[in-house]
């Protein structure tokens, strides 16, 4: 066969390899509405208390709870910051390959638009409390309030749906699920405990709820009992017990007062039974506000 042919023929056989690639890029459906500058950027990984670690960004707060048996990931940030993930699981120490479990406080894409990658680089179960399952196979198009946007992340099937107070379990831990819907139908909190050499912790990762500027509290299509949901969320969420208490952004619970890169080890950093009662107590105020402006 010629020289020139055989040329041809490869340089036609890698074009069509590479072709599906090219044409998902192109095709991609979903874009995020609008991204802050803090939710890309970099934070050193760090222990929290016990097994508990923080690996996401900035802003957007993702947890590894590492067992021997694998690990559980709560919320992934944005599509863009899983290599930035996977880098602070494994310069703490762990295989990203070994996460087993995936769960998130809520379906939005800042805090899920990473889910699909993730789950297909480690094969873990992706597990949703049941009323944000359709947000998540859709990429958000179905969302109350943000889906006028459209898709806006990548749609991911979930493997299991959870109802309020279900126990996910892995190994030895166990981590409760609380539904606690306004900010999304299936917005949920987790609680658990972990331990270290001293003693043990009980955990709030908070989903705290916060209210959108698209939101009317009178009710929404998509939505018409979300008013009902924020006062019952808002009046659980005042009740919670926790040692610990975290949330869905570094911001919300004053991460980078509490702790700085170069900080040892200490649990009690994230002691603050007022900050959070401070913060549910701003939230209501925000809600009461809204409520008279329907």
């Amino acid at each position: 066969m010629p020289k020139l042919q055989k040329t041809l023929i490869t340089t036609l056989i890698a074009g069509a390899l590479l072709t599906p690639f090219v044409s998902t890029a192109q095709n991609k459906t979903w874009k995020p509405p609008f991204i802050q500058a803090e939710w890309s950027k970099d934070y050193r990984p760090f222990r929290i208390a016990g097994n508990l670690y923080y690996v996401g960004t900035y802003d957007l707060a993702c947890y590894l709870i590492a067992t021997p048996k694998g690990h559980i990931l709560i919320n992934t940030g944005l599509e863009g910051s899983v290599p930035l993930i996977r880098k602070h699981v494994q310069a703490l120490g762990f295989k990203f390959e070994d996460i087993k479990i995936l769960l998130a406080t809520h379906a939005h894409y800042d805090h899920v638009a990473g889910m699909a990658a993730i789950k297909q680089a480690t094969g873990a179960q992706l597990m949703i409390q049941e009323k944000d399952a359709k947000a998540m196979a859709d990429g958000g198009a179905s969302d109350y309030a943000l889906g006028s946007h459209g898709a806006s992340f990548e749609p991911v099937q979930v493997d299991r749906l959870l109802k309020n107070g279900e126990i996910i379990k892995l190994g030895t831990m166990q981590v409760k699920l609380l539904h606690h819907p306004g900010h999304t139908p299936g917005a949920s909190s987790f609680s658990f405990s972990v331990r270290d050499e001293k003693r043990a912790y009980k955990v709030l990762i908070a989903n705290m709820p916060s209210i959108l500027d698209e939101t009317k509290l009178s009710g929404m299509a998509g939505y018409p009992e979300v008013g009902k949901d924020y006062a019952k969320t808002l009046a659980s969420m005042k009740n919670e017990q926790f040692d610990i208490w975290l949330a869905s952004h570094a911001s919300q619970f004053d991460l980078h007062e509490k702790h700085k890169p170069t900080d040892p080890y200490r649990p009690e950093a994230f002691f603050d039974k007022a900050g959070y009662d401070k913060a549910i107590a701003n939230l209501k105020k925000t809600y009461d506000e809204k409520l008279r402006q329907k």
